[in-house]
């Protein structure tokens, strides 16, 4: 074969042509030529026949062409063959050195390019401007921050402190290792930033939730593009703070002529979803389709998300069955769907159709037909389903999937099975599976097994608010009103506060967010108007609330 690789007409006669685009390249000189080859190459054929061009023709000794073809091979894949290349270059310069550490630095072999880059100096190299920031990259990407205050030391020691480039690299790996106070001074001492700089501090606080101070630096940024307004737009949908998020993502509607990007649509249907803000996420599908934008799986699973978690299960299987490609997270998400809306059976028929199209489901997938199957009150079929897959998919359950169980159990009925399944789990139990079980003992009004359940609760949880709660509902129950009480007091001496109710509604675009007892809403006195009305008309037509189960208020004196 390699005498092939040596013909002389081996270049005009490589298997795979140009792309379209490039009608013609033949005026070209061999080395842009073997460049633009090397941009669209995708199998090792195509690569181990320019490798052999280049051999025959000594264009190894080019070190832009040989750095080029070395990051090709990892993009591709093949790292073990590009740094072998690197390894059989006789005293490759800091230009091969600093291309094949960001080649492996984009690979599992990242310890490779750490490793690569203490060598830099032991063969009478000094890294540049280029090396810091492709190592940084990987110790972010490690979190190891031991080395990555050694490496900042190298960089103190150089001279190299004040590169803009450089300092944006520290920024980053300090963050991404938790080290927010000093990256920020780092970025103090940056004396002329640029808007790259300022998105790192924004994305350093971000990564370790200070939302607050990500959003005053967002706010003081004397420019923003497109990744500027996606961290922010993200963050706080990772946060569970979908109201911020949706307002970030208004804004830059209005004040930026930006082009949203994936991830900032990923973020803010998120949020729509977390919200129920159908109207926005309908209009950002419209965009979508009107700019014939990013149709990618993720996109497509988030609307479907979107969808199902704003009422709209209809259009969430619309969007469903339009896929042409679907992943394993777009058949969960569907699925988990159907089961948020109490459509257990629909939630089983689809992976049944899962199966039947042999996509393999992973352990999201089982914790969204677990709770299918809850919902649809199919405990033997929840039973077979846990079973199935440890012994079918081989799939070992989490702690959250015995939570399925014992809420699927509880919720009919099978409270001794579920204690039973508790005592047995390989881990120790955590407040989700004591809070289903004092949900179970409320529905069944055993008193005795909520108050176990509160007992290991208040262990694992002694400041939420809603197990005391939940216990009282029990207690109301049986007019135990004396214990009642006596939670309260509690509560109080424990310094346990009430999370007040919540609820939201989209109207025109807008949503609008109701807390228990928070009159601020500007049409508060409306509202209450109304809701006094239709109370009226319930009594009319005979509707008597149900009492028995009531709660005695906690915020009372």
């Amino acid at each position: 074969m390699l005498r092939r690789f040596l013909s002389p007409r081996f270049f005009s006669s490589l298997p795979f042509p140009a792309p379209s685009p490039i009608k013609d390249n033949t005026h070209l000189t061999p080395l842009p030529r073997l460049l633009h080859l090397l941009n669209h190459s995708s199998t090792f054929e195509h690569i181990a026949q320019i490798h052999g061009f280049m051999l025959s023709r000594g264009l190894d000794a080019d070190n832009l062409l040989l750095g080029n073809f070395i990051h090709a091979c990892s993009l591709l894949g093949f790292k073990d063959y590009a740094f072998s290349v690197f390894e059989r270059k006789d005293q490759p310069d800091i230009y091969l050195y600093n291309t094949t550490i960001r080649s492996l630095s984009k690979t599992d072999s990242a310890l490779d390019a750490i490793s690569l880059f203490s060598r830099i100096q032991s063969v009478g190299l000094r890294p540049d401007t280029y090396s810091f920031p492709f190592v940084l990259k990987v110790v972010a990407r490690l979190t190891m921050l031991e080395l990555g205050e050694e490496i900042h030391g190298q960089i103190v020691r150089v001279g190299l402190r004040c590169d803009i480039h450089i300092s944006t690299g520290l920024i980053n790996m300090y963050s991404a290792c938790g080290d927010i106070q000093h990256a920020r001074l780092l970025f103090d001492e940056i004396c002329h930033r640029d808007v790259v700089s300022w998105n790192a501090m924004v994305a350093g606080y971000v990564k370790v939730g200070d939302m607050d101070n990500a959003h005053a630096l967002f706010g003081w940024m004397p420019e923003r593009n497109v990744i500027s307004w996606t961290t922010m737009i993200a963050g706080y949908a990772q946060m569970n703070r979908p109201d911020e998020a949706v307002a970030i993502f208004r804004r830059m509607q209005l004040e930026d002529d930006v082009e949203p990007d994936e991830v900032a649509l990923l973020g803010v249907l998120s949020a729509c979803a977390q919200l129920g803000a159908l109207d926005l996420g309908e209009w950002i599908h419209g965009y979508v389709d009107k700019h014939r934008l990013y149709k990618t799986v993720p996109l497509m699973n988030a609307l479907i998300d979107m969808y199902a978690k704003s009422g709209n299960i209809d259009k969430a299987m619309e969007v469903f069955e339009n896929m042409k490609h679907k992943s394993i997270v777009t058949w969960t998400t569907m699925i988990a769907g159907f089961a948020l809306h109490g459509l257990g059976n629909e939630a089983l028929d689809m992976f049944d159709r899962m199966e039947r199209e042999n996509v393999k489901p992973n352990d999201v997938t089982f914790l969204a037909i677990l709770s299918a199957c809850s919902h649809a009150g199919q405990t033997h079929l929840g039973r077979w389903y846990f079973r199935r897959m440890r012994s079918l998919y081989n799939i070992k359950p989490r702690i959250e999937h015995y939570g399925c169980m014992v809420d699927l159990l509880g919720r009919a009925g099978f409270l001794g099975e579920a204690c039973d399944l508790i005592r047995d789990m390989p881990f120790e139990a955590n407040g989700a599976i004591w809070g289903a079980l004092l949900a179970a003992a409320r529905i069944h009004d055993d008193v005795e097994l909520g108050l176990q359940a509160l007992r290991h609760l208040i262990e694992v949880e002694p400041q939420n608010g809603g197990n005391y709660i939940l216990l009282s509902n029990i207690y109301a129950a049986h007019e135990k009103w004396d214990d009642v009480g006596k939670l309260r007091k509690v509560m109080k001496d424990r310094g346990v506060n009430k999370v007040p109710g919540g609820s939201s509604i989209e109207v025109d675009g807008m949503v609008h967010e109701f807390t228990s007892r928070d009159g601020s809403h500007p049409c508060f006195e409306r509202i209450y108007r109304v809701l006094y009305e239709i109370n009226g008309h319930l009594k009319m037509i005979g509707y008597v609330p149900r009492l028995h189960g009531g709660l005695l208020d906690f915020e009372e004196g």
